[in-house]
């Protein structure tokens, strides 16, 4: 088959199709012959060798992928030759044919392509484990996205208004906060021109979000947790501003905060499939009621990783970046 190959760390050139072997499946595996995959910061991150795949895990980027099932391993029960799938990955989606455990497998929701399928499994999984399954955010409550445009934000957007709550989200330009306004977003910040401390206050009488859902890190840590009604809970999933900070855990102890941080990638086969059954149960529906729709923004095909990379690291884009194999 062929696959992306990171030849060195380094700039988008590094990344080349070359010929490699096929993936060899376990019996608790299914192997997808990939139709698309999604790109994620995470796989800039493994180009640049800051970000090596868990042992065991394909060395290819890609944590995300749509196709068709062309064999299953004989412990395999749910699915069969010929299913139209996507699935949650450790790596190996920029390639014509991935292995994985049947547990982080998903059927293709209904109504939606299966090219556009490729865009679901990492956002959903993400945004469910943290904003809802871990930070439990409920209906009636408040939650402010950063990033509100990238493939993880207008997923979020979309699920949490579906489910009750009130969506804040910041961006850098007001063409994005416009589009997340249009998929439902309530409040809309400008972090080039705006304090988004300032804002969330005002927004809410002085009180603050409930959750926030944080791709920055460091950058953000005690703007985040002014940001913070009592009880309000952090989650961080990226580190775009930085890995170190001093805290002040007064803030914390004074509003009884709780911060968390936590990937996907790293967690266990079974782990993931806990997480995978929750999104089928949970945000499935609501893909299929319409409520929540994938935000693609450009497809390239595999070829083009590189460009396309470029133009992930651009931030130009809204929503999620594709490869088609």
């Amino acid at each position: 088959m062929k696959a992306i190959v990171i030849t060195k760390p380094g700039e988008p050139e590094v990344l080349q199709l070359q010929e490699v072997q096929d993936p060899q499946i376990k019996d608790d595996e299914v192997l997808i012959k990939v139709h698309a995959t999604a790109l994620n910061r995470a796989d800039t991150l493994q180009r640049k060798g800051a970000y090596p795949p868990p042992q065991g895990a394909s060395p290819y980027p890609g944590l995300e992928c749509s196709g068709i099932i062309e064999f299953v391993g004989k412990n395999v029960s749910k699915w069969k030759i010929g299913d139209q799938v996507c699935a949650l990955l450790a790596g190996g989606g920029y390639a014509e044919k991935v292995a994985v455990a049947e547990g982080q497998v998903l059927p293709v929701p209904p109504g939606i392509s299966l090219k556009d399928a490729a865009s679901f499994p990492e956002v959903a999984c993400t945004v469910w484990s943290t904003i809802f399954m871990t930070s439990r955010l409920s209906k009636g409550e408040t939650l402010l996205i950063h990033g509100g445009s990238s493939g993880i934000g207008t997923f979020a957007i979309q699920i949490a208004k579906y489910l009750g709550s009130r969506v804040f989200v910041t961006a850098g330009s007001e063409e994005k906060l416009a589009f997340c306004k249009s998929i439902g977003a309530d409040v809309g910040i400008n972090y080039k021109t705006e304090d988004f401390v300032a804002r969330v206050k005002e927004e809410t009488g002085g009180q603050g979000v409930d959750v926030i859902l944080d791709c920055m890190g460091a950058s953000y840590y005690q703007r985040n947790l002014a940001s913070l009604n009592f009880d309000g809970r952090l989650f961080i999933i990226g580190f775009q501003g930085g890995v170190s900070t001093e805290l002040d855990l007064r803030a914390l102890f004074g509003k009884r905060l709780t911060v968390q941080a936590a990937g996907l990638r790293s967690r266990s086969p079974e782990n993931k499939a806990v997480i995978v059954a929750e999104v089928e149960k949970n945000v499935w529906p609501a893909i299929a009621e319409g409520k929540v729709k994938p935000v693609v923004y450009k497809s390239f095909p595999l070829s083009e990783a590189a460009e396309a990379h470029r133009l992930m690291e651009s931030s130009q884009h809204i929503g999620k970046i594709l490869l088609v194999a």
